[in-house]
């Protein structure tokens, strides 16, 4: 039976598996030898029936694999060939197989569906959070508690993410998460006009740091008003403004006698410590750091409770309407 496509070319259509355009040979050989267009717009879809009609050998078994219709298929090919200016595919009663041409098309068809397929996996991962780099904008210490455990965890289930940190105060990350240049802080400051995603992660207990040859080691814990007469050292960094404060609130004072903030991280203040100069106030995760003369005593109210501060992951999302 004849039957005209859908340019007018005549072909005859059997009742075999690939009769189409059999007698004809391939309506579009010599269209192809006179028509080289200079570019061509190849969709996609193109590229993986081509390939799929390849390893099949077989338009009828490649639609059932499509899931599309033998028809659809053979229209679809028969058009990618008139579009490209050259025959892919050889047509005969007993299959379909690439011409020379046609293996190097899906030759390269198959590495380009490769490649796209990789970049999708890829991309899954990295928006799952599996792999990539994750910028985190840090103050506290890396030495003991839950900041490290944490950090060692997401190293366990997430080893190929990179993790990049930066130091920095307060202003600082909050100015840098917001820019997008960190992708979170994690602070223990107080931020109350934040108005992205803060998560609550942890509270750490205030613990003192002393002098090991300071009478007050000798003791077990101790309380906020055996610091009254202390020489306190507090880092402008970090949980240093926090941390004063709660001194502020425990001992109602601010005398620069007593207090000496220092424009220096926590070890460089814990040296000063050990060297005997004062005490310092550090939160629970500092304690794993061990310096030679400093030891650590938790500091409780006249109701022996004691103090602590709320670590936060700070998270910015856009523009807030």
């Amino acid at each position: 039976m004849d039957r005209l496509n859908e340019r007018g070319l005549k072909h005859t259509v059997g009742r075999g598996d690939e009769a189409q355009l059999v007698q004809l040979g391939n309506p579009f050989e010599s269209a192809a030898r006179s028509r080289q267009p200079a570019s061509v717009d190849v969709e996609f879809q193109d590229l993986k029936w081509a390939v799929t009609a390849a390893q099949h050998r077989s338009l009828r078994q490649a639609a059932q694999t499509l899931r599309i219709r033998q028809s659809t298929l053979s229209r679809r090919l028969a058009d990618l060939e008139y579009r490209l200016g050259a025959v892919l595919f050889e047509r005969t009663t007993g299959g379909t197989r690439p011409t020379i041409a046609g293996f190097e098309f899906i030759a390269a068809a198959r590495r380009i569906l490769d490649d796209v397929d990789l970049a999708v996996r890829r991309l899954n991962t990295v928006s799952r959070g599996e792999i990539g780099r994750l910028t985190i904008g840090v103050y506290a210490s890396l030495a003991a508690g839950n900041l490290r455990a944490t950090l060692a965890e997401h190293h366990r289930r997430f080893s190929k993410v990179d993790v990049y940190m930066v130091d920095g105060g307060h202003d600082r990350l909050m100015g840098e998460v917001t820019a997008n240049m960190i992708d979170v802080a994690i602070m223990s400051t107080g931020c109350p006009s934040w108005d992205c995603p803060k998560l609550p992660l942890w509270s750490e207990r205030v613990i003192m740091a002393l002098p090991r040859a300071h009478p007050l080691s000798a003791q077990t814990s101790l309380s906020w008003s055996m610091l009254a007469n202390e020489r306190v050292f507090l880092a402008q960094r970090g949980p240093g403004p926090e941390l004063e404060r709660l001194l502020n609130a425990k001992l109602k004072i601010s005398d620069a006698r007593y207090i000496q903030r220092h424009d220096v991280s926590v070890d460089r203040l814990l040296s000063l410590v050990s060297a005997g100069y004062g005490v310092m106030p550090v939160l629970e995760g500092a304690t794993g750091a061990q310096y030679d003369g400093v030891v650590y005593r938790e500091v409780h109210g006249d109701d022996q409770s004691g103090a602590a501060i709320m670590t936060s992951a700070y998270i910015f999302v856009g523009d807030v309407v």
